[in-house]
């Protein structure tokens, strides 16, 4: 629940802020109510090819089974993460001219396809946030069966609302959330959620290695317990379990687990060493 409330919440923000600047940038030309009827119509058909990748991730992963449907599975999670890690440097590169990119692009769509460019440019951002959203959400709730996908698709419905509350915060009072603080926030929490689809990803392929006639040393690196810390911290339930799905950790982790965490971790601190929480969207 808390992973799909967040992923909404954060991608629907996001989605939200494109749709703003758009819709004021669209506002101020000659043409402005005859361009929003674009960019809504975009901004729904992007909607709708979002909807459609989820449909063909859904049928896909409904029509393998057994061993095609973890590997599957784990390709999903494995993208998610990538995704994750990608999104953050995305933002880090051009959050601070957002508002002034979107508008140079919406300007030289204009130019040169009028209306229908702006429906474009609006139909693929959406697409893109509604995208991610999707491969992020199968990512970490491939697993869930019964209650518990009940409750992650609570947690979607919840991060909508939360992201229609966050934004009005953010253009009402910068005071108590400021844009660069949201997105500073965020982007860690993004980061830590990476971690977790990357050893959720890790895990599935780590099972269908331990089906296969595997030398001693890979069993042993992919298949035992390095230690046992759910005596004082389980993975399954109260802060071990929201620290599982939000950062990936784990009570008994394997080798290849610790290893594949351990170098994600100094991957993402490497690099976040080189950029600062400066680079924020311009939204004036």
């Amino acid at each position: 629940m808390n992973q799909s409330m967040f992923i909404v919440w954060r991608e629907s923000v996001e989605a939200l802020l494109v749709i703003g600047i758009l819709q004021a940038w669209g506002s101020q030309q000659g043409q402005g109510h005859r361009l929003l009827r674009y960019l809504w119509a975009g901004v729904a058909l992007g909607l709708m090819l979002s909807g459609l990748l989820a449909v063909l991730i859904l049928f896909a992963g409904e029509t393998m089974s057994g061993s095609a449907s973890e590997w599957f599975q784990a390709a999903l999670a494995l993208v998610a993460s990538l995704l994750m890690v990608q999104m953050v440097g995305w933002m880090h590169r051009h959050g601070r001219t957002l508002n002034h990119d979107l508008r140079r692009h919406a300007d030289r769509h204009l130019a040169r396809q009028g209306g229908a460019g702006l429906l474009l440019l609006a139909m693929l951002a959406i697409s893109r946030e509604g995208s991610e959203t999707v491969v992020f959400l199968y990512g970490a709730g491939a697993r869930l069966r019964g209650p518990q996908l009940g409750l992650f698709a609570v947690g979607g419905v919840l991060g909508l609302v939360l992201s229609a509350l966050t934004v009005t915060l953010l253009h009402s009072s910068r005071r108590l959330l400021s844009w660069q603080r949201f997105f500073a926030i965020s982007e860690v929490i993004l980061l830590m959620l990476g971690a977790a689809l990357l050893v959720s990803g890790t895990e599935r392929i780590s099972g269908q290695l331990l089906a296969l006639d595997v030398p001693d040393v890979v069993y042993s690196l992919v298949g035992e317990a390095l230690w046992d810390s759910s005596g004082w911290l389980s993975d399954s339930h109260g802060l071990g379990g929201f620290l599982a799905g939000f950062a990936g950790y784990r009570a008994t982790p394997s080798g290849m687990t610790l290893l594949v965490w351990g170098g994600y971790w100094l991957v993402v601190g490497g690099w976040l060493r080189q950029r600062t929480v400066e680079n924020v969207p311009c939204l004036n």
